[in-house]
């Protein structure tokens, strides 16, 4: 896109992708499931005409970022990726403390990256994903199974080679996407085993905010690199329950701004919105500032509501 830099970094081990625009203090932006650094197109645009310095890497396993093991999920818990970030940090933004805004996966990811190095992040903004802290009593994969069952998308990606097979075989990667990035139900997604998304078989058109353009591109990232990477970070999630132990019940002490779609399937996990207004987010984030509820939208807000996403992260960002 039109005056985005391209460049390779070499950090942890990794040669991480980054898309770069713009001049001033960093905005790091971290991208989610199944996103590339494009998906903060809009942003990085928008921020850079404001005078910051924009940069969206592709994650592990991502994109165009190279040099993780495809054939070791152990390599992609949250350990692992927040150590690429603050490397990559490290690198192209010595001794700042840098804004962070972070989507799905993302945001799961800048939570722990908040967690574990709150020195490198002066603030943040998270969508659709609010902090959850750590239950030491149930893991991650086995409390969504007793939710939601085996066909509940977290499940079903659990088998090293399941998933990759049935897109291949009975969904194929574009549809896939688009299917998956069209979905604005506030229930549960399934992946019943044969049977596509959700049990639907049928064609949908594309929702308004992604043209035949954007799902082209990432179709054609997954279609030279697979599904393996993104689908790694899934079944490293027990990994990283046992891993993250040290910092059950911590808080997050970062000045926090947290936005989501009234419509987003995570906000409509039983006890997420009582957890988010009743108290139990403050508790674990203290410096959260606010918590913006966007009617009418969806998932993929960054991406489905650009211009006011932006609004909402320059406003925040501005004042420190």
């Amino acid at each position: 896109m039109e005056g985005i830099e391209h460049k390779m970094i070499s950090a942890n081990g990794l040669n991480i992708h980054i898309a770069e625009k713009g001049q001033g203090p960093l905005v790091l932006f971290i991208h989610g499931f199944p996103k590339l650094w494009y998906s903060w197109r809009h942003q990085i645009h928008f921020m850079a005409s404001h005078g910051y310095r924009a940069v969206a890497p592709d994650l592990r396993g991502y994109g165009d970022t190279t040099g993780a093991p495809l054939d070791d999920p152990s390599k992609f818990d949250v350990i692992h990726v927040v150590g690429d970030l603050v490397s990559l940090l490290d690198v192209i933004a010595p001794n700042e403390q840098v804004f962070m805004v972070a989507h799905d996966w993302g945001a799961y990811i800048a939570w722990y990256l908040n967690l574990i190095r709150p020195d490198k992040v002066k603030a943040f903004v998270s969508l659709s994903i609010h902090f959850s802290p750590r239950n030491p009593n149930i893991k991650m994969v086995d409390g969504v199974k007793a939710l939601y069952g085996e066909d509940h998308y977290m499940v079903r990606f659990q088998e090293p080679g399941d998933m990759e097979a049935e897109i291949a075989n009975n969904i194929g990667t574009k549809t896939f996407l688009k299917k998956f990035l069209s979905h604005r139900d506030p229930a549960p997604w399934y992946f019943p085993k044969g049977k596509g998304f959700n049990g639907d078989s049928t064609d949908s058109p594309l929702p308004s905010w992604l043209s035949e353009d954007d799902l082209n591109y990432y179709s054609s990232k997954y279609e030279k690199t697979g599904f393996t990477g993104p689908l790694n970070y899934y079944r490293a999630f027990d990994l990283t329950w046992e891993l993250t132990a040290p910092w059950t019940s911590a808080q997050v002490k970062v000045p926090t701004k947290f936005i989501v779609g009234e419509l987003d399937l995570v906000y409509n996990i039983p006890g997420a919105k009582e957890f988010i207004h009743n108290g139990g987010f403050k508790k674990y984030v203290p410096l959260l500032q606010e918590v913006v509820v966007m009617e009418g939208t969806a998932h993929f807000i960054n991406e489905e509501k650009p211009d006011e996403i932006n609004n909402h992260i320059y406003q925040f960002l501005k004042q420190f």
